[in-house]
């Protein structure tokens, strides 16, 4: 059996959708594929039971026939940390994440196993990516979301340095089209010289990591004040409505497809919003906006959202959720997948895993 460990450095880098796309190709291709969290610092109660919180959509996407709890071994609650700080009975967890592999890999062609958020990750509970990795004897791909080429270059000398020779490749996830070019021609042939093998470089796709007007409504807890309930819109960027009209509306005209955050009493911003490709408007300190907001928002199909958090409060939540590419969503899965066959070198990675 081979295994793969995909990892990121940071946080929403695009490893889950990495993850699943792989994994649904090698099972095109006729392999056995076997999937598996390590560590999960996501609780989520599936069936009665705690779970990772993408653990559901994987078993579905990959077709597991496993229960959703068994796909981490080792999920992080407040009590499991106070437990392994205070030298109870969690103790040592690399034998129990050593045994859940073997399960999961058994029969299997390929395990696919998940790192954690990003590379600081793990330490406390003694389950870090590249001693985990090591003990599991797995080739690591690492992905990077581009952020700036400062950041993108000691990003992947970091993973590397990290890794050492367990470091199979790297993908370089969301990259802006004015980036492109820098990537190409720079750092993809210096990376190369330096032994680190960068077998793709995506571009940005906005939708990817856009979230649903559904998903920000449990996010925020929110209650609808329209007719109009388009749950399934998209929202690729956000604006905070602070501002006064004339700058509002010059902002605006520059987003699209936004959800808009302001005060209920901001009735001059929410008419700016509504003139714009405007997808929602949050609005923020339980204050009900004006009768005209709301016919205009339902002729226009925009859902008016309220919450009692007051405006910073609210950015905040959404803060915790916007730019993780959520895939809860067939649709996104299959757009990643799309971008994979496009821009990544699978025959590269297919020679690192010995297939």
């Amino acid at each position: 059996m081979k295994s793969l460990y995909i990892t990121s450095v940071d946080r929403y880098s695009g490893k889950t959708a990495l993850c699943l796309a792989l994994g649904k190709r090698l099972i095109e291709n006729g392999y056995k594929v076997g999937y598996l969290k390590p560590l999960s610092l996501q609780p989520w109660r599936v069936a009665g039971e705690i779970a990772d919180e993408d653990a559901a959509f994987v078993k579905q996407a990959l077709g597991l026939a496993v229960a959703p709890g068994d796909l981490s071994p080792v999920v992080m609650t407040a009590e499991l940390l106070k437990e392994h700080l205070t030298g109870g009975n969690a103790g040592d967890l690399m034998p129990k994440v050593r045994a859940a592999a073997e399960a999961a890999g058994a029969d299997q062609d390929v395990l696919l196993l998940e790192g954690g958020g990003s590379l600081r990750e793990g330490y406390v509970m003694g389950l870090p990516t590249p001693q985990v990795a090591a003990e599991l004897g797995s080739q690591v791909l690492v992905v990077v979301k581009y952020r700036d080429d400062v950041l993108l270059m000691d990003d992947v000398l970091a993973a590397r340095f990290r890794l050492g020779d367990s470091l199979c490749g790297v993908v370089v996830n969301r990259v802006p089209a004015d980036a492109a070019e820098f990537i190409e021609e720079v750092a993809r042939p210096y990376f190369e010289k330096q032994g680190i093998a960068i077998f793709g470089i995506l571009p940005e796709e906005r939708g990817l990591a856009a979230l649903t007007v559904e998903e920000l409504l449990d996010v925020l807890d929110a209650q609808v004040l329209t007719e109009t309930k388009t749950t399934e819109a998209l929202i690729e960027n956000l604006t905070v409505g602070a501002m006064n009209a004339e700058a509002a509306l010059s902002r605006m005209r520059k987003q699209r497809n936004k959800a808009v955050i302001t005060g209920g009493d901001r009735t001059d911003i929410q008419l700016t919003a509504l003139e714009t490709s405007t997808t929602c408007l949050v609005l923020t300190g339980n204050l009900h906006p004006s009768p005209l907001i709301i016919k205009q928002a339902d002729q226009m199909g925009v859902p008016v959202l309220l919450v009692p958090e007051n405006t910073m409060e609210a950015i905040e939540s959404i803060d915790r959720v916007f730019g993780k590419t959520r895939l809860g969503q067939t649709a996104k899965l299959e757009q990643f997948q799309a971008l994979l066959k496009k821009h990544v070198d699978l025959k590269r990675l297919d020679d690192c895993l010995g297939l």
